[in-house]
């Protein structure tokens, strides 16, 4: 589910983002496995997402609390609970190789074609 729309709150770290980001993404997995179960479609699990920002993993992860991640509290353990349940695999995936940039940055070209090429997109421009 590709959605762009403005935080209802503001994030004082790229981390704290990501963060949210995660656990926006979670439940729209769990939801999306929701529907599929009805339909009678299998879905594999765990559910598999992946974020390019080691510091939010490892704060959804680690259940040692800190200062600067108080505020932080419920989307971490609603993510950590989800992990722990064997309901989702969070993987770590380096910057270059996060086709979801495809939809949300300005890439340069060379590697907007390989992303483009990832997802089967085609031109219509082009001639067939």
């Amino acid at each position: 589910m590709w959605q762009s729309h403005k935080q209802r709150v503001v994030s004082t770290s790229s981390a704290e983002s990501e963060l949210r980001s995660l656990s926006e993404g979670l439940k729209e997995g769990i939801w999306i496995k929701r529907v599929a179960d009805e339909t009678y479609t299998k879905i594999e699990s765990p559910l598999k997402l992946y974020c390019d920002n080691k510091a939010a993993l490892s704060m959804a992860l680690n259940p040692v609390k800190h200062s600067r991640t108080k505020h932080v509290n419920v989307d971490r353990h609603f993510i950590k609970e989800k992990v722990e349940d064997g309901i989702i695999c969070l993987s770590y995936i380096p910057t270059k190789l996060q086709l979801a940039d495809i939809l949300t940055k300005g890439l340069l070209e060379d590697i907007f074609e390989g992303f483009v090429c990832k997802v089967d997109m085609m031109s219509i421009y082009d001639p067939t």
